[in-house]
């Protein structure tokens, strides 16, 4: 199960249907703090696997929310994608853990092979 987190519709759209193809269960959210809103809902802290997530968003922001994830998923593994790449972001990002970076518009090959390296790092990860 994978939470995609972007303002962009249309971008979530182009998202979801390239891994819900690839046979990816996905959630969506508007920003960090529908994201997290909706991971601490019902059973999807236990059941999420991977969370896709852009920088630039309204309300909680990726770096906020990445923060938050970090902090209290440490398992769920996390993927950058921004519109706005940015070199010392994304190395001070891949420090703290982020599994990739991608910028935007991804190509559905690097999205579902970043996806499915992150959902090899939970499998070799520990409790």
């Amino acid at each position: 199960r994978v939470l995609v987190v972007d303002d962009e519709p249309d971008i979530r759209k182009v998202v979801k249907m390239t891994l819900q193809k690839a046979g990816y269960d996905v959630l969506e959210a508007e920003n960090g703090e529908k994201a997290i809103e909706t991971i601490n809902s019902g059973e999807n802290r236990l059941l999420l696997d991977v969370m896709v997530c852009d920088i630039r968003m309204p309300k909680v922001n990726g770096i906020e929310a990445i923060a938050y994830f970090r902090q209290n998923y440490p398992r769920v593994p996390l993927i950058v994608l921004t519109g706005f790449p940015d070199t010392d972001m994304a190395t001070s990002l891949l420090r703290q853990g982020v599994v990739d970076y991608l910028v935007k518009p991804v190509e559905g090959e690097k999205l579902k092979a970043a996806v499915a390296r992150a959902m090899e790092q939970r499998e070799l990860a520990p409790l």
